[in-house]
């Protein structure tokens, strides 16, 4: 009776066998990290020596996150071998187990600061290659054509977490340590490793394994591959100027708005929502023009910052451009991860989604580590209005590359196969049709 709710772009996704059994473990482990990102630096505040707190908060936040692109330099040799499904276990396997041994030194009264902090860099040194594999596998199971709706939805639980999580774990932390939300987190991720265990081997993965390469041509091809380095350059440069919204904006909220940390959060739960709908939107498209779309995206951005900060907009216009950024961004994510799915040769995508996940890792950090002295010397409202300028400035600039090259190649759509590419590589037609087997797998 319901069926005619769920758009018809959806239906193929929700309805398959075995991807309908991991996308739960997926919305769960998501939701677990949208607890994490309150509980890991709550946790950092309870444990810090006095006077010490901002360093050990910022080490545990670093150490939650950035071991992952060395993880992808570090042990590429090895597990560039193994099937996505498998890479994706061995990531919730590290991450559920080392994240659970934080609550249960918390417990045990063994939890100082560097043991929290070797913990988190531990747990984290896969996270790459679980991205890797959490994307290659969906873009196994699914053909072509489907596989913009499934990273939508995959993109909408990412945001839906960032609105829930944190909310919950604020609400959780009133009557629990903060230890014991991590200990939450790492349970998602010991469901999603034995959901994702429970589908057994397919076809798709036998095919990976055979077709495995050297983990330098993977990477090779990655810059050999125009668009893709193309994207991945407008992608690293679009985060990077997002990091200095993440140091400005409590600043500006506390400061030029007079509010506290409940205004903050109205902020970032209306970015969020935003985000979902935008992501959900997109996904129910067959067909986008890639470049376009992309670059409006990143221009539409750059605008909702640059427009209500620049001119000095009061609360209400404030946030909701911040709704309306959070919306033009949520198809951000889903495109970026289709184009690489669909443009990168069979055996080759979790070295190449690796590859991707190390490099943008740096973006983020780079972009807030900039916006510190930034907002020191030139306050949080000039530094948002900034980083709006700059980001519809990339988009300009990405724009009138565009323009200049597109005689010499087809417009690429988020729907093409992987050997539509502009610079003809990709799979030849046997890989191509290689899908429909993988689809029914």
């Amino acid at each position: 009776m319901t069926r005619p709710l769920v758009p018809r772009a959806y239906r193929p996704v929700l309805a398959h066998p075995r991807l309908r059994r991991l996308l739960p473990a997926f919305v769960a482990s998501d939701f677990g990290g949208g607890m994490s990102m309150v509980a890991v630096a709550w946790l950092a505040l309870l444990i810090a020596p006095d006077g010490r707190e901002g360093l050990l908060v910022g080490a545990a936040l670093a150490a939650y996150a950035l071991p992952g692109a060395a993880g992808v330099l570090l042990l590429g040799r090895w597990l560039r071998k193994l099937p996505a499904r498998r890479l994706l276990m061995a990531n919730c396997a590290l991450r559920g187990t080392l994240l659970g041994c934080v609550p249960l030194a918390w417990g045990l009264g063994i939890l100082d600061p560097v043991t929290y902090v070797v913990l988190l860099g531990c747990s984290s040194v896969l996270t790459a290659w679980g991205s890797a594999g959490k994307f290659t596998l969906v873009g196994e199971l699914l053909p072509e054509r489907h596989r913009l709706a499934a990273n939508a939805l995959l993109g909408a639980s990412i945001s839906t977490s960032i609105v829930a999580g944190p909310a919950v774990a604020g609400f959780l932390a009133t009557a629990v340590s903060p230890a014991w939300i991590i200990g939450l987190d790492a349970l998602t991720y010991a469901v999603l490793a034995v959901q994702t265990a429970r589908l057994g081997p397919g076809g798709e993965e036998r095919q990976e394994a055979a077709a495995a390469r050297p983990a330098g041509r993977g990477l090779r091809l990655l810059a050999g591959q125009r668009e893709l380095l193309a994207i991945l350059v407008l992608t690293w440069l679009f985060f990077a100027l997002y990091g200095p919204v993440e140091v400005a904006l409590p600043l500006y909220v506390t400061g030029v708005l007079d509010g506290d940390a409940g205004l903050l959060g109205l902020f970032w739960t209306a970015f969020g929502v935003g985000a979902v709908a935008g992501g959900l939107t997109v996904g129910a498209l067959r067909r986008l023009p890639l470049w376009p779309v992309t670059l409006g995206i990143v221009a539409g951005w750059g605008a909702t910052l640059l427009l209500p900060y620049g001119l000095g907009a009061g609360t209400a216009a404030a946030m909701a451009c911040f709704a309306l950024g959070g919306a033009v961004y949520g198809p951000y994510p889903a495109l970026s991860f289709t184009l690489f799915q669909n443009r990168t040769p069979r055996g080759w995508l979790t070295t190449v989604l690796a590859a991707r996940g190390a490099v943008l890792l740096t973006s983020t950090p780079v972009g807030a580590a900039l916006g510190g002295p930034l907002v020191a010397a030139f306050g949080a409202r000039a530094v948002l209005a900034g980083s709006g300028a700059a980001t519809v400035g990339v988009a300009v600039v990405g724009t009138g590359v565009w323009l200049a090259t597109r005689g010499a190649r087809p417009v690429a759509e988020a729907g093409d196969g992987p050997g539509g590419g502009p610079d003809g590589d990709g799979p030849d037609d046997d890989g191509a049709r290689g899908d429909g087997a993988r689809a029914s797998a």
